[in-house]
């Protein structure tokens, strides 16, 4: 069964957690972590974009010049795609981009992340985050005396706004609670920093 030093706010070792093996110890499935991730960016996509076709842009209501005779190159409208100001062929339309995963794939692929980041030793457990204020050097110095990296991700078993307030401007620096977390922010943060009472959250949703 994997284990992970616990520290408090100082960055003290105060005791020890086992962790559930069923969540934190199994073989990473590269592939169904692969699934998760392009399937959470797919989800964020707007769709937004647009272009118009020949039979949206302004003009083009007559035939620039008669069929034959010219010398010219036949036409039937100033704003086909060929010409200057002239419509997009087959260019992009808001659509929706979104796609649902199968449930089973997107929590073996959480499963397959969370024990990812115990094999590589990117995983800290916190007794505790207690803030009296909001204060962001506090943050700041919490995150120093652990030793985290540059990009923290921290977690909580519920919302903390004194905390979500205080880390909020800090670069490199996301907070989330068990509810939210999603594949793409543990495997884009370095450190993945969780308060004891969520990792027990996090056993009891996804044992």
């Amino acid at each position: 069964m994997p284990k992970a030093t616990v520290y408090n706010m100082a960055g003290e070792q105060v005791g020890e957690i086992e962790l559930a093996e069923s969540i934190f110890g199994i073989e990473p499935n590269e592939v169904v972590v692969h699934a998760a991730v392009v399937n959470y960016l797919a989800n964020q996509r707007q769709g937004t974009q647009s272009t118009k076709t020949r039979a949206e842009v302004s003009g083009g209501g007559r035939k620039p010049w008669k069929q034959k005779g010219t010398g010219h190159a036949r036409q039937g409208s100033i704003r086909a795609p060929q010409w200057r100001h002239g419509g997009v062929a087959l260019g992009p339309k808001p659509r929706d981009y979104s796609y649902t995963l199968n449930k089973k794939v997107k929590r073996l692929a959480l499963k397959s992340v969370l024990s990812s980041k115990v094999i590589s030793g990117e995983i800290i457990v916190l007794d505790d985050i207690i803030l009296s204020e909001i204060k962001t050097k506090r943050v700041i110095e919490m995150l120093s005396a652990i030793g985290t990296a540059k990009k923290t991700l921290i977690v909580t078993a519920s919302v903390n706004e004194t905390l979500i307030k205080s880390a909020s401007n800090i670069p490199g620096v996301k907070t989330a609670i068990v509810g939210s977390l999603n594949i793409y922010d543990i495997l884009n943060y370095d450190t993945f920093l969780i308060v004891k009472d969520a990792v027990t959250a996090i056993e009891e949703v996804y044992a």
